[in-house]
């Protein structure tokens, strides 16, 4: 592993994960998107063929019921046995979620309160590389179920034969995916964000994707919402001498696996230090920090995506914790469990944004509206106040409002 110090410019740049030099990547998705909008379907089929390799008519731009029935025949049983497993698995955690709408009496003639509401309609974006992602269907679209979402659309780049990976379709279909297609890259999030004559337009687009994927969610913000701008996967383990160097070492390569994953040890052992200094199997970063009080305040700074407490006492170090988007607790917790059983979704904010934004829920797919209520009395003694704060702000027909009310 590399040791850096506090203070050093790497570590400077672990805080400042930023991706810099993206004009041109802006530009392009910035292509693709204006030609989506202007070209709907035809731009989708061009630029599958352009990028995918693969030629489709409009009609076969979605997954067909055909084809989601033949998808159980492709897969092996159990793995559906197993799926179905953890969808119930992961389901537990997420009725623990759901708010509930409120009222309370601020005053006498006065009602405040929250009306909580499901989003409409929402696009999930699965990646399809050289194995199923099957994960990353049911962490996004799970939750949306939950919350009521009404109509879920779901769109995945196709294969070279031309059509989604079977454990795909199988585990849509299991969560009842309303409908799927065969369309990736930013061309699928711009189609997503404005709609074409097949693929609906939806209010939120949620799931990970490349770096084209990201931009496009990140330029289309605004004309719908986003979970979030996700970067390379990353981990971060506090560590002290009680954690088993065998398990950290599995823990930190594991992260590895990921394209562009970022591992960082931090520990006061110097036992700890020691032996993974001298690892050459083991890529990363390593720093060395007086008590695991320090490490809590170094972890708050990089805002870790994934952050594993492999110490004594956890929870004792956990109240130190303010910024990670998912915080593992002890030994025998590892990343990998909260990847595909445990419950919460592992669509997590990276590249430091945990300092601010929230991984992936079922809160995700809800919105609130503020409820009012005043009755006459209530509302004509108040005027006084809005009467002086609307003078001070120029705004004379906000007062008449409330002088016609109460004369």
């Amino acid at each position: 592993m590399r040791c850096i110090k506090v203070g050093s410019k790497t570590f400077d740049r672990l805080i400042d994960r930023d991706d810099h030099g993206r004009v041109r990547l802006q530009k392009t998705v910035s292509g693709i998107i204006d030609k989506v909008r202007t070209e709907g379907d035809n731009a989708l089929i061009k630029f599958t063929k352009k990028f995918d390799k693969i030629e489709l008519k409009k009609k076969d731009l979605r997954v067909s019921e055909a084809e989601i029935s033949g998808a159980y025949q492709d897969i092996k049983p159990e793995i559906v046995n197993t799926l179905k497993a953890v969808i119930k698995n992961i389901n537990k955690f997420y009725t623990k979620q759901a708010p509930k709408s409120w009222r309370i009496k601020h005053e006498p003639g006065i009602e405040l309160g929250e009306k909580f509401t499901p989003i409409e309609n929402v696009g999930v974006y699965v990646p399809s590389g050289t194995v199923p992602l099957v994960s990353s269907v049911y962490m996004t679209v799970l939750p949306a179920k939950l919350a009521g979402v009404n109509k879920v659309v779901m769109v995945s780049p196709p294969n070279k034969y031309g059509s989604i990976d079977p454990h795909i379709l199988v585990v849509a279909n299991l969560l009842k995916v309303d409908e799927i297609y065969k369309v990736g890259g930013a061309q699928a999030i711009a189609a997503l964000a404005f709609g074409t004559k097949t693929i609906p337009k939806v209010k939120k687009i949620v799931g990970p994707g490349n770096e084209y994927v990201t931009e496009a969610k990140r330029q289309v913000f605004g004309y719908c919402d986003i979970d979030m701008l996700a970067g390379p996967s990353e981990v971060l383990i506090i560590a002290n001498h009680h954690a088993n160097i065998d398990y950290l070492k599995k823990d930190l390569m594991a992260q590895a696996e990921h394209h562009k994953g970022l591992s960082i040890l931090v520990t006061p052992s110097k036992k700890v230090y020691d032996v993974l200094r001298e690892d050459t199997n083991v890529r990363g970063y390593l720093i060395k920090v007086k008590n695991l009080d320090e490490a809590a305040k170094i972890s708050n700074m990089i805002a870790p995506e994934h952050l594993q407490l492999m110490v004594k006492s956890p929870n004792r170090l956990l109240k130190n914790i303010t910024n990670a988007g998912a915080v593992f607790l002890g030994q025998y917790t590892p990343v990998a469990v909260g990847d595909y059983i445990a419950g919460p979704s592992h669509v997590l904010p990276t590249g430091g944004t945990a300092s601010f934004y929230s991984g992936l829920n079922l809160r995700s797919f809800i919105k609130s509206s503020h409820t009012i209520s005043y009755s006459k009395k209530a509302l004509c003694a108040s005027a006084g106040w809005v009467k002086e704060l609307t003078e001070l702000e120029q705004l004379q027909q906000h007062w008449e409002s409330i002088k016609v009310r109460c004369e």
